[in-house]
């Protein structure tokens, strides 16, 4: 929105070229965003804290937990807010892929949203029930996946991207739309399962979404993509404001969910930002990157396919409990001292991702 009108005052005043650059925008981005965040933050706070708006705690959970009840959650939405508007302000909105990124964290955020109100306003432990939240995210999916196959313009936006091999890259037809399905569900549930501690899901998500950032301007740049081998997607460029915009707002609401947490972010929050890094996996064609990058978040859903299998197939469990990070409260950890090695353990992941876009 801002971009067309400095670009128009750039014609008779040259200071406002600067924010022609796109490393420019994304740098303004991260600011605004970020400022964003902490001017509602507060606000917020205060207007769920008045609305008893607080965290439901499972009486079966770590005893350290108790006195997270009622504290605010739904938070989520100060992070939704504060990435639609920056995109909106800085990003090109003649980009068909700004607009894919923006209606994805609406409808997961969406999902989420009618969960947390189920769960915190009307009393309801189950929130929105298990299938139909499913079936929702399952709907918005397959939608996208159509969508970006059936507009794709050429066979670099739908090709398999392996890691460690430049050379091979299939093109994976109708394959493409399997894929895109399991990989924003997946990721949106798996961010979900690792919201459980205070910023153990927003720092891994800044550190994805920051990668990426860098893995979007390379891939919508034709000098590097044919260096690193990687698909050339021109329409990519715009994601890196997009990204932008969710490191941002990430860093910002990190600011009142570090440990002991202001605000949660809740599932309206953790569901849109989990299918956002998703879709933007799929959109910059790196989905097995997600996988190496958001390892944190493979291990927590791991963890509890592996216990629910176990349970049911030998009646016994593999973990004191899922997902994994309360195993490791239960062995008598302190809460900060998992959440920040789970975030150690994310940035080395986060490097190696990026080092196999070399590495091939």
């Amino acid at each position: 929105m801002l971009v067309w009108l400095f670009e128009s005052l750039s014609e008779h005043f040259s200071l406002f070229r600067v924010f022609s650059y796109l490393t420019f925008r994304a740098i303004i981005t991260i600011i605004t965003s970020l400022l964003l965040t902490l001017w509602m933050g507060p606000k917020l706070i205060r207007y769920l804290q008045d609305m008893q708006i607080g965290q439901i705690v499972r009486d079966d959970g770590p005893e350290s937990h108790f006195s997270k009840r009622g504290t605010p959650t739904m938070g989520g939405v100060m992070i939704l807010i504060a990435i639609l508007v920056s995109t909106l302000l800085w990003a090109r909105l003649d980009n068909a892929y700004v607009w894919v990124m923006m209606f994805v964290f609406v409808a997961f955020g969406a999902i989420g949203f009618v969960d947390d109100y189920r769960k915190v306003i009307r009393k309801d432990t189950d929130g929105l029930i298990a299938r139909w939240k499913y079936f929702w995210q399952s709907a918005v999916a397959i939608g996208i996946a159509v969508y970006l196959y059936v507009t794709a313009g050429s066979a670099a936006e739908t090709t398999l991207v392996v890691p460690f091999f430049k050379e091979y890259m299939p093109e994976l037809g109708l394959l493409f739309i399997v894929l895109t399905y399991f990989v924003i569900v997946g990721s949106s549930n798996a961010v979900n399962l690792t919201d459980g501690l205070d910023g153990l899901a927003i720092l891994p998500t800044v550190l994805v979404a920051g990668a990426f950032m860098l893995v979007a301007y390379l891939t919508s740049n034709v000098k590097f993509a044919e260096y690193l081998f990687i698909p050339y997607i021109p329409q990519a460029s715009e994601l890196v404001i997009v990204c932008a915009a969710m490191v941002g707002a990430g860093l910002g609401f990190l600011w009142f969910n570090t440990y002991p947490a202001q605000v949660f972010m809740g599932d309206v929050g953790s569901l849109a930002l989990g299918a956002g890094l998703g879709t933007m996996a799929v959109l910059v064609r790196q989905e097995f990157m997600l996988v190496i990058m958001g390892g944190v978040f493979v291990m927590e859903t791991v963890s509890v396919i592996l216990q629910v299998g176990s349970y049911k197939l030998r009646g016994q469990r593999i973990f004191r409990m899922a997902p994994i990070h309360h195993h490791y409260e239960l062995k008598g950890w302190p809460e900060p001292r998992v959440i920040v090695r789970f975030w150690i353990i994310t940035i080395i992941l986060v490097l190696i991702g990026l080092a196999t876009l070399k590495v091939r």
